[in-house]
């Protein structure tokens, strides 16, 4: 085939697969992402309390909460996590939140769980709100199971909770998370 009739040849699979693409306007235009991170927590909710019916208890008497649908983390010797959520106060949607953790140690892989930090009062509400609540390597988490609220336990007005994802692997150990807090509107 000579250079010319390459591309010649080429056009013509291209035209034919722009002709399967969709044309514009013939797609639901996907949810805003702030809408579609709203409903991914509130799928995380669902599934919390589904896992351990006990949770719906501990969602309504918690002074407040954040919810993280999904942290990832990885590390070869040095690690690192990261998740993004929101958070509420008696319910009502108040901020965003960001968790980060740095770890160093033996470690390798990846993992993604979603994460939930309840606050008994207002006092660890405030803290973490103001920035101040960073969990040392003392900190840990409850995973998720059929019966993890009867073993939950509030340390400094914080309790943690985590589920796996995709079948990856519980992460309980919170050591070093740090969170940062911005109220909704600003």
């Amino acid at each position: 085939m000579t250079p010319p009739q390459l591309r010649c040849a080429l056009n013509r699979h291209a035209a034919a697969f722009l002709l399967l693409l969709p044309q514009p306007g013939t797609l639901p235009s996907p949810a805003p992402p702030a809408a579609r991170d709203e409903s991914d927590v509130a799928e995380v909710i669902a599934k919390f309390k589904q896992k351990d019916p006990g949770l719906a208890k501990v969602f309504a008497r918690a002074y407040g909460y954040a919810v993280f649908p999904t942290v990832g983390k990885g590390g070869i010797g040095l690690g690192g996590a990261r998740g993004k959520g929101y958070v509420y106060q008696r319910g009502r949607l108040v901020g965003r939140s960001t968790l980060t953790q740095v770890t160093i140690g033996f470690q390798l892989g990846g993992q993604a769980y979603s994460e939930v930090v309840f606050f008994q009062n207002q006092a660890a509400f405030d803290n973490f709100r103001l920035g101040h609540l960073k969990l040392d390597a003392q900190a840990s988490a409850i995973a998720l199971t059929a019966r993890a609220s009867g073993d939950l336990a509030y340390r400094s007005g914080v309790a943690i909770v985590t589920m796996a994802k995709g079948g990856l692997m519980y992460e309980a150990s919170v050591g070093g998370q740090k969170f940062s807090f911005k109220p909704i509107g600003k």
